[in-house]
């Protein structure tokens, strides 16, 4: 054996692989210059070899890396392999790999790429001659200087060492020691064996007393036998007559449980049908209170009524007679208008000539005058101006000025027309403004009663949905009432089925339902119990067979399940089994086909969409008229049978069953819970259908008081603009007499502005003809005979014009008498009068007359209609209670019967518990008896006969004892 070759890799200076050269079986010699790696290479050998490098720590682990530029070393491995040819190491392998790997956290050795311990290793390296007490098979540096500088001791210490004789005194004494305990071990045993001879001498002593005990033990077995077995025949023959008798009282006490049963059930029925007519009583009391309401409210309406119709009706007669005064001044009035307007109308004409002919008169008086006056001054210019230079320049300025002056009075013509056009504007529109108001004054009588139709029309319209709403509400109240019994009903229904089932599963079926509620989820079908429907006489078979399955919820897909179960477990709303149609698969059953094997799923009745659901539950389940044919079935066919009963067997035997209340139907409860649910939301729609009804009829209430409000406001601001369209009537009137007194003064500025305008233009052409003519200083012979014809004519002018003048001012001044008497006297009088016709017509009082009776003949109407129907709810009432009545009288009968079959039963249980009392100690003391008699062992034959004789009274129970007492000594 020797080291073939080593192969080297981050160890020290050793960063890549290196891998030595073979090495020679003989002297191999390392030679090299510092820092080749010399000493590196011999630590690598002892590194695997030597024990010099063990419990290395991280640092020094770390510090064995190699350490240099690039990437650091986190591993190093130093790897021997030894030529194994003469089989040193016991591994029938030609070379053995010995290699140690270290890193930052991990020190391993491996043997032929397998890992070993640092033990297994050193053992194996032992088994080859590396032994740790002879270490000096590696030399070191510093070692052979060593041993020659050592004492004579030391080197007879390192002599023993490597002769290996400190291993032979450690195993010498390691087998001394052996050796001392196992002489202790032999004296112990040579003191049991001596213990054991003593025994045995004692033993055979023993046995002849064992031998004479036997004997008499086998008397007294056999003693004891005959006594049991005699007090164990006589406690079967008591069970057997308990049975008896037991079984005689059972079918007398199994008929009156089904007497009291059906009884419970009639009872269940009477109460149902009580608390129904209740509830109907119920609601005829509210109806009722709700009519004598209505009655209380159609009284006080119809005593106002017949208040208002008997006020309306006294002044009916005192309006009549005004009405009369009124009518005849009117028409007076009226004649008197026509008159002077017939007059007003006959002057009118002749004062509007006469007026034309005095301004025509006046205006050639004025002209005759203004040329008379432009003569003089021209006579006596002849003596103001020297020549013809300052004439003509005086008449210039006459003439410039003149022309200014004309301009303005043309301007001024203007305004004056205007003005004029104004004011005819103004009263042609306050004439019509008149017109329209006298118009509407005149017809404000028929408007109003038109007003007032339409106000009546919209209070019917009113009424008629107020009692619509009154009678909705009624309905709304009838079903609150009814809502709030369905709820108790459906509370009282669900707490009892949750009483069927675990709190868990009611939970989640209660969160699944909120879920189906908010939620439109079509997958989610409901529990088995829901979605089937069983008679009455295989509920019990069903509900024994089902079990919990009962509760189980069927949905289409497992998509639905997990939806349905993370909501649960999200929000913690219990727990429940789905059964995903998509997921459930059914094995056909070998079901028996017969008279007395019937499939139980037959009695069920289902969508065939759930087929896979039921089926899995109850397709291996057949019923069977009694339990013996039930087993036999279930034993050949290989599938489970129950009765009608609910007991139940299946294939392998076993057998369950007992007593079933009826009453405590899961699927009864699950029926009824469905039931007031469904009908408890059925008058939930009811109650909201009504509700929205409330909530259009509301609307259409206040749409029709807010045109109620509308028609009164408006008959209300017609009545309360009468009073302002007389004093706009009479404002209007006043104001149409001051605009015409305005158009009169603004005729004659314009009438004057013309004259001066005329004035102006004839002056103004007499000085342009004058300036034209030569400067003479008198006037010629034209001129002064024209001065002498003006002079005259204006004489005669100024007496025709005074003639004319006084004969318009008679007719302009009987004119302003007539105006002043239509338009401030009859005029306004006629207003007034027009006025008071709406205030004194008894039209509007004889339509409050009729609308008022028409409100009493309703208030009586509905009061009577109200009569009929208390009448009739007072007889419905009636009826009720007698029904009410009848019924509680067949409950309470029925009561005493059950409680007489509860006395019955009673007394039965207390006999069955008696017996059973006394079966159970007859069955403890035969089970004592059986007891005692296996006790006492195998016994001999003589047993079953010696003692068959023998009286019990010989041999008791105290006696035995004793015996035992004799036999033991």
């Amino acid at each position: 054996m020797y080291i073939k070759q080593i192969i080297i890799q981050g160890f020290k200076s050793y960063k890549d692989q290196m891998v030595i050269e073979p090495f020679s079986p003989g002297t191999n010699v390392v030679v090299g210059r510092n820092g080749s790696g010399k000493s590196n290479f011999f630590a690598a050998i002892r590194f695997v070899l030597s024990d010099a490098y063990t419990q290395l720590s991280r640092e020094e682990r770390q510090a064995l890396l190699h350490e240099g530029s690039g990437s650091a070393v986190m591993s190093a491995y130093v790897e021997i392999i030894f030529d194994n040819s003469d089989n040193r190491f016991p591994t029938d392998h030609k070379e053995v790999v010995l290699r140690r790997t270290i890193s930052l956290k991990k020190d391993e050795y491996s043997i032929d790429k397998k890992v070993n311990t640092l033990k297994e290793v050193n053992q194996f390296l032992e088994s080859a001659g590396f032994s740790k007490s002879n270490p000096y098979y590696i030399v070191p540096q510093g070692r052979v200087t060593a041993l020659t500088n050592m004492r004579e001791s030391e080197r007879l210490t390192l002599l023993k060492e490597v002769a290996g004789t400190q291993v032979y005194e450690a195993r010498r004494a390691e087998s001394l020691k052996i050796m001392t305990d196992t002489d202790n071990k032999r004296g112990k045993i040579d003191e049991l064996l001596d213990y054991i001879k003593e025994r045995l001498a004692e033993l055979e002593e023993e046995k002849e007393e064992l031998r004479g005990y036997q004997d008499k033990d086998r008397e007294r077995r056999c003693l004891e036998y005959a006594y049991y077995h005699k007090e164990q025949v006589a406690v079967q023959e008591a069970l057997e007559e308990l049975d008896d008798a037991r079984q005689g009282g059972m079918e007398d006490a199994d008929e009156n449980r089904e007497a009291y049963t059906a009884g419970e059930k009639v009872i269940a029925q009477l109460d149902a049908e009580i608390h129904k007519l209740q509830q109907q009583m119920e609601l005829l009391r509210i109806d009722r209170r709700q009519l004598d309401e209505d009655r209380r409210d159609g009284a006080k309406a119809r005593a106002k009524a017949e208040l208002a119709v008997k006020s309306l009706s006294d002044s009916m007669s005192a309006q009549d007679q005004a009405k009369q005064q009124h009518d005849a001044e009117l028409n007076q009035v009226r004649k008197a208008i026509a008159s002077k307007e017939t007059e007003l109308a006959r002057i009118l004409p002749e004062y509007e000539k006469r007026k034309r002919e005095e301004a025509r008169i006046k205006q050639e008086l004025d002209s005759a005058e203004a040329s008379r006056q432009r003569l003089f001054t021209k006579q006596t210019r002849s003596s103001q101006f020297r020549n013809k230079g300052e004439r003509d320049a005086y008449l210039k300025k006459e003439i410039n000025d003149l022309s200014m002056t004309l301009s303005q009075q043309k301007a001024n013509r203007l305004d004056a027309e205007e003005e004029v056009k104004n004011i005819e504007a103004s009263i042609k529109q306050l004439e019509k403004d008149v017109a329209d108001l006298r118009a509407k004054n005149e017809g404000f009588g028929d408007s109003r009663k038109s007003l007032a139709d339409d106000k009546t029309d919209a209070q019917d319209t009113l009424d008629k949905l107020q009692e619509e709403r009154k009678s909705l509400r009624r309905e709304e109240d009838k079903l609150d009432t009814i809502l709030s019994n369905a709820r108790r009903e459906k509370d009282q229904a669900e707490r009892e089925l949750s009483h069927t089932m675990d709190g868990e599963t009611s939970r989640g079926l209660a969160t699944i339902r909120r879920l189906k509620a908010e939620n439109d989820i079509p997958g989610a079908y409901g529990t088995l119990a829901e979605l089937m429907e069983v008679s009455e006489a295989y509920r019990i078979p069903v509900e024994q067979v089902a079990g919990a399955s009962l509760f189980h919820y069927v949905v289409d897909s497992e998509e639905t399940a997990t939806y349905f179960m993370n909501a649960l477990q999200r929000t913690r709303g219990g727990r429940v089994t789905f059964a995903p149609l998509s997921k459930l698969r059914s094995r056909p059953a070998n079901l028996p086909r017969a008279n007395d094997a019937v499939p139980l799923i037959t009695k069920i009745k289902y969508n065939p969409e759930f087929d896979a659901a039921f089926q899995q539950v109850f397709g291996r389940t057949i019923i069977c008229p009694n339990l013996t044919v039930a087993g036999q079935y279930a034993r050949s066919h290989n599938c489970d049978a129950i009765t009608p009963e609910g007991d139940t067997t299946n294939k392998r035997g076993a057998m369950t069953g007992g007593f079933i209340d009826s009453r405590k139907s899961r699927l009864q409860a699950v029926q009824n819970a469905t039931e007031w649910r469904n009908k408890y939301e059925q008058l939930q729609n009811e109650f909201q259908n009504i509700r929205k009804q409330m909530e259009k009829k509301e609307q259409e209430v206040t749409h029709a008081t807010g045109e109620v409000r509308k028609r009164e406001q408006k008959l209300r601001q017609m009545d309360d603009g009468y009073g302002p369209l007389r004093v706009e009537l009479s404002a209007k009137t006043s104001q149409i007499s001051r605009e015409q007194d305005r158009l009169e003064a603004a005729i004659k500025r314009r009438d004057a502005v013309d004259r001066n305008m005329k004035d102006f233009s004839d002056t103004l052409a007499a000085h342009e003809a004058e300036l034209a003519s030569d400067f003479k200083k008198a006037l010629t012979a034209d001129e002064e005979q024209q001065m002498e014809t003006l002079g005259q004519s204006v004489q005669d002018l100024q007496k025709q014009w005074t003639e004319i003048s006084r004969g318009r001012r008679e007719l302009e001044g009987r004119k302003q008498i007539l105006d002043v008497e239509l338009r401030s006297n009859l005029q306004l009088k006629l207003d007034q009068l027009t006025s008071q016709g709406f205030e004194t017509s008894s039209g509007g009082s004889r339509g409050n007359l009729k609308e008022a009776q028409r409100e009493l003949k309703k208030a009586q109407n509905a009061v009577a209609s109200i009569e009929a129907r208390i009448k009739e709810n007072e007889q419905e009432i009636e009826t009720t209670e007698s029904n009410i009545a009848k019924l509680e009288k067949q409950k309470s009968a029925k009561d005493v019967e059950q409680q007489e079959l509860a006395k019955d039963i009673q007394k039965y249980q207390k006999r069955l518990e008696k017996s059973v009392q006394k079966k159970a100690l007859l069955t403890t003391r035969a089970t004592e008896c059986a007891k005692n008699i296996r006790d006492l062992g195998v016994l001999p034959e003589e047993a079953f006969e010696k003692y068959e004789r023998l009286e019990s009274k010989n041999v008791s129970p105290l006696h035995l004892p004793y015996m035992m007492i004799s036999i033991q000594h």
